[in-house]
């Protein structure tokens, strides 16, 4: 018996019920999956945008907080003095001193160079890839300096051969003259590898480029020194030229737009490199102050897993929706059922939208408020760096009144007792007078005229050492510094019963230094040491002055306990001291150390063989005083 055959028209419906279903289903699919990418794609680029802006600041702040320092430093009388004659003197100073800013800055080097180009001074100066002797008029930095303004570049180094951005400042040694041109430039170097280290934690890549479109920083390593287009010879040719990216390739990335979103967003993949076989969500965004783009490329690996879930979803929910409509030209009441079943399926698609929606939001607050915060601790730590700059000069002022205060309590000691003497020589002198006993009168007024005299000399010497010093350096005699010292200490030396050993040759030794400047260093040296043997027995300062070369050795030292060896190393550090509390501040020789160094010498410390405190000033001879002057002259010095 065999089965008949549906008529072929019910055939053909079916055949035609069967095509209009699959046409849906696909229809279905492809619309589900394009809205799913829509809003997929958008919260992509809401996160990345958001990342790409905190970006973007934190280079520009890393890059910014350093741009003041080449300023600074070319304002430094040290550098302009070295500038003037640089063959005359010694860089080492200048070079410890860029070495020490180098480390307090975290920068990676400051160099000086004069008006040809030439590094006279640098921070590297012990390496063997120093910048000194090299010549960079070839730079940018170099040649807007030059030009009066500060300068700004970014490429390789010529001999580290890293990457890293240059921030310059032009030296004035002159600029009063309508014609003037600056007299050399300082040259601060920053290294951008911290940065791309920060990166890595991202779950984006993030490229820079300058406006040539070369890689110059990227998250990735094999990113970097390529172009994001490929170069044509000329403007290849160009770039090695200037020598920016030295000899690199600058090979292409492989970068290739797969659709465009707007004016900075795009749709990008890689025909080859370590991006190769993914897409990405790429979004661009300007850095005016450097002259950059900044690039960040985020997978699209959300909005593939988005489109699957949606097109899944959508599938079974046409699937069901046909099964239910099959159904119910069977069964009614299986039809109402599947149909509640499909509004319950909708209206959870709709609450997963809204959540996710919900997150958005709520992870845009989060990132907009750490931003906020991030610009308010900025400003806090301004802040707190002004006011630290500020409490640190009320502290100098605050020690130098202080040594002033120890002074004048030891000569208004020295005072006390020609005052009482000359009103005993006065009530003398009246009682004379009353007995017509004029020669004896005539003595005690005599011992009054020679007792203000005495008084005069010593509100003298606090007029002097309390006097301005001034810019110029001059020819100082040692000897002298030394006798002035001693005398404002005269009353303390003879109090404690302390033995002074004058150790210095019979001619006269002069340095080329501010003379109230070093008498000042004298002044706490000796001080310190006085304070240091107010236990010992029997207190013994030892001064000496010797001549080593061009250079002049001064040293004070006492039989005191000494200091620590492990306190050695401190011991000229700002707010450091061995005092008991309240009996200073930390700054005296903190203060003295700096002005040796201003001076073009140094200061240093140790402990004596026989016990004691050493500490040793070297300074520069001055050549013009190898002629006798005259004495008078000398003490104008002096």
């Amino acid at each position: 018996m065999t089965t008949a055959s549906p008529p072929p028209r019910r055939r053909h419906l079916r055949l035609l019920l069967a095509v209009i279903g699959l046409a849906g289903l696909a229809l279905c699919l492809w619309q589900t999956a394009q809205v799913a990418r829509e809003q997929a794609l958008q919260a992509l680029h809401d996160d990345a945008e958001n990342e790409l802006r905190l970006s973007v600041a934190g280079l520009t702040g890393h890059l910014s907080r350093h741009d003041y320092l080449p300023e600074l430093l070319a304002s430094r009388e040290a550098v302009k003095r070295f500038l003037a004659t640089p063959t005359r003197q010694d860089p080492m100073p200048l070079n410890r001193l860029f070495d020490r800013f180098r480390a307090t800055a975290d920068v990676s080097d400051i160099y000086l160079l004069d008006r040809f180009g030439d590094t006279l001074a640098a921070s590297n100066w012990h390496r063997a890839d120093t910048f000194i002797g090299q010549n960079y008029r070839f730079r940018r930095y170099y040649q807007e300096a030059m030009q009066g303004r500060a300068g700004r570049f970014f490429g390789l180094g010529v001999q580290s051969q890293e990457r890293g951005y240059y921030f310059s400042a032009p030296i004035w040694l002159d600029d009063t003259a309508p014609n003037a041109r600056p007299d050399g430039v300082m040259v601060l170097k920053v290294l951008l590898h911290r940065v791309e280290e920060s990166w890595a934690e991202q779950d984006a890549e993030l490229l820079v480029t300058d406006n040539d479109g070369v890689v110059f920083m990227a998250s990735r390593q094999e990113l970097r020194l390529t172009a994001i287009e490929p170069l044509d010879e000329a403007k290849l040719a160009d770039l090695h030229a200037s020598r920016r990216y030295g000899d690199a390739p600058l090979p292409p990335t492989g970068l290739r737009e797969r659709e465009r979103r707007g004016e900075r967003t795009r749709v990008v993949d890689f025909t080859e490199g370590p991006l190769a076989g993914e897409r990405y969500l790429s979004l661009t965004r300007a850095m005016p102050t450097f002259g950059w783009d900044m690039h960040i490329l985020k997978p699209l690996t959300p909005v593939v897993d988005a489109q699957w879930l949606a097109a899944a979803l959508a599938g079974g929910l046409y699937g069901l929706v046909a099964l239910g409509g099959g159904i119910g030209w069977q069964r009614r009441r299986l039809r109402r059922e599947r149909e509640r079943f499909a509004e319950r399926e909708r209206r959870t698609l709709a609450q997963a939208r809204d959540e996710l929606e919900r997150h958005v939001e709520a992870r845009t607050r989060d990132l907009t408020a750490s931003n906020r915060r991030l610009s308010d601790e900025i400003e806090e730590r301004r802040l707190a760096e002004q006011r630290l700059r500020e409490t640190r000069d009320e502290l100098v002022q605050a020690a130098k009144l202080a040594v002033l205060g120890q002074l004048a309590a030891g000569i208004n000691h020295e005072l006390n007792q020609p005052l009482a003497a000359i009103r005993a020589y006065a009530e003398n002198a009246r009682a004379f007078i009353a007995r017509s006993r004029s020669e004896a009168a005539d003595a005690n007024l005599g011992q009054i005229v020679e007792l203000t005299e005495r008084m005069a000399e010593i509100s003298a010497q606090l007029r002097q050492f309390s006097r301005k010093s001034g810019d110029s350096l001059t020819a100082v005699s040692v000897t002298s510094c030394f006798d002035y010292a001693l005398r404002l200490f005269q009353a303390r030396l003879g109090e404690g019963d302390v033995a002074v050993a004058r150790r210095w040759p019979d001619d006269e030794l002069w340095v080329r230094a501010d003379p109230v400047r070093l008498e000042q260093v004298l002044v706490n040296l000796i001080g310190n040491a006085l304070q240091a043997m107010a236990e010992t027995p029997a207190p013994r300062l030892i001064l000496e002055i010797a001549a080593e070369g061009d250079r002049v050795r001064l040293a004070v030292a006492d039989n005191g306990p000494g200091i620590a060896e492990d306190r050695l190393s401190r011991i000229f550090e700002p707010f450091y001291t061995t005092k008991a509390a309240g009996s200073g501040l930390g700054l005296g020789l903190s203060i003295s150390a700096r002005i040796i160094d201003d001076l073009g010498g140094r200061l240093e410390v140790a402990n004596g063989a026989e016990g004691g405190a050493r500490f040793t000033i070297t300074l520069p001879r001055d050549a013009g005083t190898d002629t006798p002057a005259s004495s008078e002259e000398r003490q104008s010095h002096a």
